[in-house]
């Protein structure tokens, strides 16, 4: 067995304040490790969210789920960083990854870059948060030293490299930009690609002489408590046109069947990729519940 599980659920359809406090406290409830929060234009900023999740639960960590690294500049990042982790008692895990929607750029009048510049710039704000909230004369000063947890999201091999220099979070999607399609639209790459790219990324960490490998995370797209699990696959069919029914029952990208039998898959997605921490969509917030009690101590 591999690492214990921890669970968490990305939170982006708010309501009201009460209602989006409400949504909190019920994943404490339920379970969750990790209340997080996404960072895309048209939904609400990670920040605030994460503080007033703070302020109505008391066991969840509180993460980004990922900032867009072509949003912030480095300084103003480690300022926003410092005090969301110095108001929350030191709970915040910080995630960060390229972005990959160009229309959001565009939206911000913000430049968008070749996937290489993209990469570069995540290198550039990774070294300079590093840098400066390592100092001891920075204000303000976060909760947990010399930085919060850092989980750096992606497939390609430059960012898994820069991943396995510096993160404590290795975060997969599973899937990559699809040929002939704008940017942002992603398609499910199949499970023995997956399975090379954590494999690249456990080379890499070798490589940078790490001891221990990062926490392997994995984002969920579908959550589907049923008695026909290749209905659910048929669902998901759209997103993975290259992909078979059974690639697709095999894929962590989707949890489908019984309880028990959910809670099985993920036991063999741990063993077969090393996914222990798992990330929800918010609509599953209710339905993986169970899934979490389930799994309870293993």
């Amino acid at each position: 067995m591999g690492r214990a599980f921890r669970f968490g659920v990305n939170l982006y359809t708010y309501g009201t304040g009460e209602e989006f406090r409400a949504k909190c406290r019920r994943a404490e409830q339920l379970g969750y490790d990790v209340i997080l929060a996404p960072d895309h234009l048209g939904w609400p900023a990670p920040f605030p969210a994460l503080i007033a999740a703070a302020e109505v639960t008391e066991r969840p960590r509180l993460g980004t789920f990922v900032l867009n690294a072509g949003f912030w500049n480095p300084a103003l990042l480690a300022r926003e960083v410092a005090t969301t982790d110095l108001l929350t008692g030191g709970r915040l895990e910080l995630g960060l990854g390229t972005g990959y929607v160009k229309a959001e750029h565009d939206t911000a009048g913000l430049p968008y870059g070749s996937p290489g510049e993209r990469v570069d710039h995540l290198r550039y704000t990774v070294d300079e948060l590093e840098r400066l909230l390592a100092d001891e004369d920075h204000v303000p000063r976060p909760a947990q030293s010399p930085r919060p947890p850092l989980l750096l999201g992606g497939n390609g091999d430059r960012v898994l490299r820069l991943t396995a220099r510096h993160a404590d979070i290795a975060a997969f999607t599973g899937a990559a930009q699809a040929p002939g399609e704008p940017d942002g639209t992603l398609r499910l790459i199949a499970p023995d690609a997956l399975v090379e790219r954590v494999t690249a990324y456990r080379g890499f960490a070798a490589e940078a002489g790490r001891a221990d490998a990062a926490e392997l995370n994995y984002l969920v797209q579908r959550v589907s408590v049923c008695g026909d699990r290749r209905a659910a696959v048929r669902e998901l069919a759209p997103h993975a046109a290259d992909l078979s029914e059974n690639q697709l029952l095999e894929h962590p990208a989707l949890l489908t069947g019984s309880v028990k039998e959910i809670a099985e898959q993920l036991r063999e997605h741990r063993e077969r990729f090393g996914f222990s921490y798992i990330t929800v969509l918010d609509q599953y917030l209710e339905a993986f519940g169970p899934v979490i009690e389930e799994l309870s101590g293993d």
